[in-house]
């Protein structure tokens, strides 16, 4: 590759890109609410779907760049046949420090143990209810039982970090805030509570459901009277995502315990640190979550291999946007959905 092509990977605004999300799949077992509009999505054509290579050909060229966190996702990635093939090609990039995976928890029974064995660092297993009713209404047809039991299978094998990603909804689940940290800590998992945003033209999104980072903070310390909410200093080494972490002190609280994030892209934005970029499942590289333009980068394998790539990166890069155009009421998102690209 030529110099330039094989650059760090620094946007206009000085932001440094040293983490991937890689979307292996379009396609769900669930239905959340939030993430999936009511009158579905159009999915892309099984043909057009990266295959492992592809994937693996296109994060070397990631990782030449200074890439060192990739983070497999969806739609929902464990129902991608054979998905711990994937991370061992992965796992075979010299250049890469963590690998992590982003799941509903369905299927983790049976694959935690082989997504360990492959190479998996960290998982984030999203459960939106402790109440299986609940829970079933807000995914569409989850199983909270199933998800639970995932989430054991995943800690007795021996991921060094489970987190629970919890999107809050007003009237919905806001009231289990605290349960669902008290659930968490029990386990040894970090709680983080999400902002919905209006992803698909805002054709999911219900302005009076959305929960404040402010209020989410304040109903979680509720749950135990006598606490404050205690921001925690950023330590890269604690995540590589957008999460604000907090704990709670005081009130015979001990020391270093009871942690919660935070991703609160609607009323405390965290544009100015992102670090991270968007491969589709069909090869698209999105510089922002929040936009529809993207590059193409699965022509340039194929057509010119990894200096092509590396140059359509960089041109991506270069026109990465200072941050989000979201606003309460529903208005300024993308005209893609949370499944067509992960969260």
């Amino acid at each position: 590759m030529s110099a330039e092509a094989d650059a760090p990977l620094i946007d206009l605004q000085g932001r440094v890109i040293d983490y991937l999300r890689v979307s292996v799949t379009d396609r769900c077992n669930y239905g959340c609410v939030y993430c999936i509009p009511g009158d579905g999505v159009e999915h892309v054509e099984r043909a057009d779907v990266l295959s492992f290579e592809e994937i693996a050909a296109l994060v070397r060229v990631f990782a030449s760049l200074g890439v060192r966190r990739v983070r497999l996702t969806g739609g929902e990635p464990t129902v991608r046949r054979d998905l711990p093939r994937l991370v061992r090609l992965l796992r075979e990039i010299p250049e890469l420090d963590d690998i992590a995976l982003s799941t509903n928890g369905h299927l983790l029974s049976e694959l935690a143990a082989p997504l360990r064995a492959a190479g998996v660092d960290r998982l984030n297993v999203s459960v939106d209810s402790l109440d299986a009713e609940r829970f079933r209404r807000i995914t569409r047809r989850g199983d909270l039982g199933r998800v639970l039991a995932g989430i054991e299978a995943a800690r007795a094998a021996g991921f060094a970090s489970i987190k629970l990603n919890t999107v809050a909804i007003r009237g919905g689940n806001d009231d289990e805030f605290d349960r669902i940290c008290a659930w968490a800590w029990e386990r040894g998992v970090v709680p983080r509570f999400i902002e919905e945003m209006p992803m698909a033209d805002g054709r999911a999104y219900q302005p009076d459901a959305q929960v404040a980072a402010a209020d989410i903070r304040r109903q979680i310390a509720a749950g135990w009277p006598g606490t404050r909410v205690v921001a925690e200093e950023p330590d890269r080494a604690q995540g590589a995502g957008p999460a604000r972490y907090f704990r709670l002190e005081g009130g015979g609280t001990p020391t270093g315990a009871r942690r919660f994030g935070i991703i609160s892209p609607m009323t405390e934005h965290f544009c100015t640190t992102c670090n991270r970029v968007r491969l589709s499942t069909a090869g698209a590289l999105h510089a922002c979550l929040a936009h529809d333009d993207a590059v193409d980068l699965r022509g340039p394998l194929h057509a010119g291999g990894a200096g092509a790539v590396a140059r359509a990166i960089h041109g991506a890069l270069a026109r990465k946007r200072p941050g989000h155009t979201f606003q309460l009421i529903g208005l300024g998102g993308p005209r893609k959905a949370m499944v067509q690209i992960g969260g």
